[in-house]
């Protein structure tokens, strides 16, 4: 069997132009499908978060270790919700939170020994693809709208549910340390949802080197996110600023 490898190997690069080219492959596909057909298919492909999520909980013996707490869980959770209301805050919100789920692919150093093919591979490999493709189809088949208007709220629900996911953390770190709950291994378990606890991967080093704080590092993903919302929607918010010059 292959192994994934460590990310911007070889194999690691082959997945990576491989999900690139299913996101396109399906997207061409949609295109050409009648309107009800594309989009009862975008809502079939928006459970896929869900089912891994369902089996991580079941598969591994140890629930608490896969509770729906990482941004791509919560995403998955949403995903459905956003494909069935086409509601716009809850659409501008996931067009954020679904780069987390190309982040997970590109920078998997904790996924870097997954053989392939394997269950863990695959349950980990296609639920991210999609959860990123589907949010991109909801704005590119025009179900929802891009609007700038959402971004305080895009920004303040982000930085409120990681908080309350660190105080999860540090409440199931409490609970199983009193309590002595350990893992397979004997060892006491500890819990890191969105990586408020410390950083896992190379990318959100970076953040550690600059605040090596818990929970304050990721305030360097914030600033991030904003000037990515300000460039993303830039083309919309000077449109209107035109427009509203041109109207006085």
């Amino acid at each position: 069997m292959l192994v994934w490898g460590a990310p911007f190997q070889t194999v690691h690069l082959i997945t990576l132009a491989i999900a690139a080219a299913l996101i396109v492959g399906v997207y061409f596909l949609l295109k050409y499908l009648p309107e009800r057909a594309r989009y009862y298919t975008i809502l079939v492909l928006s459970f896929s978060g869900i089912v891994a999520i369902i089996y991580n909980l079941a598969a591994w013996g140890s629930p608490l270790e896969y509770l729906p707490f990482h941004m791509c869980s919560i995403l998955a959770l949403m995903l459905p919700v956003a494909v069935l209301t086409k509601n716009k805050y809850v659409g501008n919100l996931l067009l954020v939170w679904c780069l987390g789920s190309i982040l997970a692919l590109i920078f998997s150093d904790a996924q870097a020994g997954y053989e392939i093919p394997s269950a863990a591979f695959f349950i980990y490999y296609i639920p991210h693809v999609f959860e990123f493709a589907v949010v991109i189809y909801l704005f590119a088949f025009g179900y929802i709208k891009k609007d700038y208007k959402c971004i305080p709220m895009t920004v303040g629900l982000t930085v409120a549910i990681y908080t309350v996911v660190h105080l999860i953390n540090l409440a199931l770190n409490h609970y199983c340390a009193v309590n002595n709950i350990v893992d397979w291994a004997g060892e006491v378990l500890t819990f890191n949802y969105m990586f408020s606890m410390e950083p896992t991967t190379s990318i959100f080093f970076l953040f550690w080197n600059i605040i090596p704080h818990p929970y304050w590092y990721m305030y360097c993903a914030v600033v991030v996110l904003v000037v990515y919302l300000v460039v993303l929607y830039l083309p919309q918010i000077v449109k209107d600023i035109v427009a509203k010059r041109r109207g006085k």
